[in-house]
């Protein structure tokens, strides 16, 4: 599949040290203008503010050298050569690190100097690469170039993965092999790479019994196939215009989804269908969807955006409600995998015409709330690594 079809696709989770309200570990991710990535995850020694303040310095200065045209050799040769030792802590490194660069014909370099061997899925199946070893001021390098194909996964954790449940819930902690295990058995092609870094954080944090010995961040990595998806909220300002906006909107690639009750109406008339009802309150505080004929989804308007939206900057953060909306069937839950998982390329149709039924007294909805609730809820998936369209109407 040629590069126009395929992207790249990252998230990543961290939780810290048990009583630390700073994590330890960081990650910096950086993109150029040609389409090349640079993906890095630091370790600062320690716990805390001085070790929160030592990954950060790692991982951007490794960035910003490399985005200043440095190459990622030269990049890591210049931190290593600089990286101070705690010679009170037995002469380790202030921090360790991983880097990924990936270009934008998705030959990706990988270069690790102590934090875990990150696992490279194929298939669904772990692939151990080739690596070599540099050393430099007596450091260790290793480092392995592979080509990113379309659904290969990477991912890369600190070593609080491995140490995860040490005197809690495991003798040794989790080796590499049984995370590996954990991540084939979890990894299909729905998952997004955000979840599957939630996934495994969250399984550490357990192991841990929800008291963390360590800071322990995954970032995963992910070739993903481009999906499109289109979005109408709300009806044309001038009714005469409805038509042609449904018919531009209907002939894009990709499911379509129907934001609201009168543009649900609207659709329905021009597909000459009708609107079904469902009385399922799955969610008390969400309306119902309904379903139409040619319609992927059919959900209510600004109330149900505006859920998206909050869960949209949850999955920004901890990503804490992903346990509820990756299953739930009510229209937020619904819509927020269509946005967040399948789709890459996302197509809002926004009709700015006044909705008389939110004038009524008490609503507290009007049309400056709607365009502030949807323009927030692209620049959110936006963050997320997706193409976001929006056109006004």
């Amino acid at each position: 599949m040629g590069e126009i079809d395929s992207m790249m696709e990252y998230g990543y989770l961290s939780i810290n040290h048990k009583g630390e309200e700073l994590c330890g570990d960081h990650v910096e991710i950086s993109a150029d203008s040609e389409g090349a990535y640079t993906f890095v995850l630091a370790d600062g020694i320690g716990s805390g503010v001085v070790a929160s303040i030592l990954s950060t310095l790692a991982s951007t200065m490794l960035c910003k050298m490399i985005e200043r045209g440095l190459s990622i050799e030269e990049g890591v040769d210049a931190l290593v050569k600089t990286l101070p030792i705690a010679k009170d802590r037995g002469n380790v490194a202030y921090s360790t690190f991983t880097i990924v660069r990936v270009d934008k014909d998705f030959q990706a370099t990988v270069y690790n100097f102590d934090n875990p061997t990150p696992v490279f899925l194929r298939n669904g199946v772990n692939e151990e690469l080739d690596y070599q070893m540099r050393e430099i001021e007596g450091k260790k390098i290793y480092y392995a170039s592979f080509a990113f194909e379309v659904g290969d996964v990477m991912a890369i954790f600190s070593d609080g993965a491995i140490h995860a449940g040490i005197g809690e819930s495991l003798n040794f902690g989790w080796t590499r092999e049984e995370i590996i295990a954990y991540l084939e058995a979890l990894c299909h092609p729905g998952l997004s790479a955000k979840n599957l870094a939630t996934y495994l954080v969250d399984q550490c944090d357990l192991l841990y019994n929800r008291n963390p010995g360590d800071d322990t961040t995954c970032l995963a990595i992910k070739r993903r196939s481009r999906s499109p998806l289109n979005l109408m909220v709300g009806p044309a300002t001038r009714k005469e215009d409805d038509i042609l906006r449904l018919d531009e909107f209907f002939k894009k690639e990709g499911p379509h989804v129907i934001c609201g009750g009168t543009t649900a109406r609207i659709a329905a008339d021009y597909l000459n269908e009708p609107v079904q009802g469902s009385l399922d309150f799955e969610d008390s505080t969400i309306p119902p969807i309904s379903y139409i004929e040619g319609v992927d989804l059919v959900t209510e308007g600004i109330i149900t955006l505006n859920k998206v939206l909050e869960l949209a900057k949850d999955y920004q953060k901890q990503n804490k409600f992903y346990f509820e909306w990756s299953f739930r069937q009510d229209g937020a839950s619904l819509l927020a995998r269509k946005l967040f998982e399948e789709a890459t390329d996302i197509f809002f149709s926004v009709g700015c015409a006044v909705n008389p039924s939110h004038q009524e007294q008490g609503m507290g909805i009007d049309i400056k709330m709607k365009m502030l609730i949807i323009h927030s809820l692209a620049d959110e998936l936006r963050s997320m690594g997706k193409n976001v369209t929006v056109s006004y109407y």
